[in-house]
């Protein structure tokens, strides 16, 4: 019986400054955000996932509706409710799940120690980064959770990367 060494699609690497993610929040703007341009970037997320064999659920958001969701083999309902936690985050602080908990660990603390807010409601945890269209803002949310929150954040990443230079 030989064994099998299973190498990961999204491997963790050096932890970003928050620089970094401030340029990526910055870089990353779309021109307009449909529900076509929804189903467009929901469904090369399920791709790059099946690709990787990631066991994640994907979400994504505009204007409090949801536009795309899947659930993945290996997912699970908690995914779901990940989902929303870090969805609430980028809503409610206009910025990255995993760059709001980076600002906290930066000063010292936790988001959950220092945030004041409802750990079952809103969780600064990678893999959710906000949809924002240029000349408007911040319209939504696109969602990852399955992963360690650093891969949850570099997937979504890579697949904005992705989709915003082929679609736009």
């Amino acid at each position: 019986m030989g064994t099998h060494e299973i190498t990961p699609k999204f491997t963790p690497e050096i932890t970003p400054t928050l620089e970094e993610l401030q340029t990526q929040e910055r870089r990353l703007v779309f021109r307009q955000f449909t529900h076509d341009d929804a189903w467009a970037l929901g469904s090369l997320l399920v791709e790059l996932a099946r690709e990787g064999q990631a066991p994640v659920a994907v979400d994504i958001h505009r204007a409090g509706q949801q536009l795309f969701h899947a659930a993945l083999p290996g997912s699970a309902p908690d995914n779901d409710a990940w989902i929303a936690r870090k969805r609430r985050v980028v809503e409610r602080f206009g910025a990255s799940s995993y760059l709001v908990g980076a600002r906290f660990r930066a000063r010292g603390t936790t988001f959950e120690e220092s945030s004041r807010l409802d750990p079952d409601a809103y969780a600064a945890h990678g893999g959710s980064f906000p949809i924002n269209v240029e000349g408007v803002g911040i319209v939504g949310a696109v969602t990852v959770s399955g992963l360690p929150q650093l891969e949850d954040h570099r997937f979504v990443v890579a697949a904005l990367e992705q989709f915003l230079e082929k679609y736009l």
